[in-house]
């Protein structure tokens, strides 16, 4: 597409070693905005094509959390590392400063970047959020059984814990549309009918397939790091932030997001009725948009 760039793939090397593999893909002087997948996920996952982007001078960057994909393992990695990480590929593209969003599980991880680059991050999107394990909410209330069993492991079974994610994500790479066909069995509504069109199956068993690629490491360390301290505090997020989650959300139930909204300082909270945890995908294109203007300038 005549001014626009789209890349298979980059690979850089983090100061201790570790591969991490990147995509960049619109409009090649746009707004560059990291977009931080879910849980599982990788950096194919579902987002706006490339024409799209570039109409909406967007240079979109994913890349695959360590585990994932072609990103190499960091064991024991905080929710609050990814910011290291993304700096790391900022780096390497030449970007100084930029926005970032995230989806489900890439939702702590974009606050993250937020919070520990605030010379670099302008604004911040987290779209069907988790919030921390320990928050003030009744974390499980209105979640489905398969994420209660995830998350509510207790702490001193983690063992059995590492063994269901290693069982789940071994049966996901040896058939990607099984995670598919497991997740239409509990989601709500309106996800049935996002997950119902043929283009975002195709999207999703894809982006499964590669984060499965490598083995079980990236879903495993995933869910244990948002089990524990996510190694920043959300008052330290002094950047406008769009707080977007689906009312009907019952993979992660809007009381997530509304924890999040009222303790991030300059937060912007949507609670969606009519929709729920896929509609974060319908929802993007919106919200990438206005990523795209100037932040605003807080007093």
């Amino acid at each position: 597409m005549a001014g626009g760039v789209t890349v298979s793939y980059s690979d850089v090397y983090t100061s201790g070693g570790r591969r991490l593999r990147y995509e960049v893909s619109g409009a090649r002087d746009g707004v560059p905005v990291f977009l931080l997948h879910g849980t599982p996920g990788s950096r194919v996952g579902p987002k706006p094509r490339g024409g799209v982007l570039y109409r909406l001078g967007i240079r979109l960057v994913s890349y695959d959390r360590p585990g994932f994909g072609g990103s190499d393992r960091h064991r024991g990695r905080s929710v609050a590392d990814c910011a290291g990480d993304v700096a790391a590929i900022a780096d390497d593209l030449g970007i100084d400063k930029f926005t970032v969003v995230g989806r489900s599980g890439g939702g702590p991880h974009a606050l993250a970047c937020a919070a520990l680059l605030p010379e670099r991050v302008t604004k911040a999107a987290v779209l069907v959020s988790l919030a921390p394990h320990d928050a003030e909410i009744d974390w499980f209330g209105g979640m489905m059984p398969s994420n209660v069993q995830e998350f509510g492991t207790p702490a001193q079974d983690e063992s059995r814990l590492v063994e269901s994610l290693r069982l789940q994500a071994d049966r996901t790479r040896r058939s990607p549309v099984s995670l598919l066909d497991s997740l239409r069995q509990e989601i709500a509504g309106p996800d049935r009918h996002v997950v119902g069109d043929l283009m975002m199956q195709q999207l999703l068993v894809e982006t499964y397939a590669e984060a499965m690629r490598g083995g079980p490491y990236g879903w495993i360390d995933d869910v244990l790091a948002s089990r524990r301290d996510w190694g920043f505090h959300l008052d330290q997020i002094k950047q406008p932030v769009r707080v977007w989650h689906g009312a009907e959300d019952n993979c992660v139930p809007p009381a997530h997001a509304r924890w999040l909204a009222e303790r991030i300082p300059n937060a912007d909270l949507t609670v969606q009725t009519g929709t729920a945890h896929f509609g974060a995908m319908e929802i993007l294109p919106e919200i990438l948009s206005w990523l795209a203007q100037p932040a605003e300038v807080l007093v």
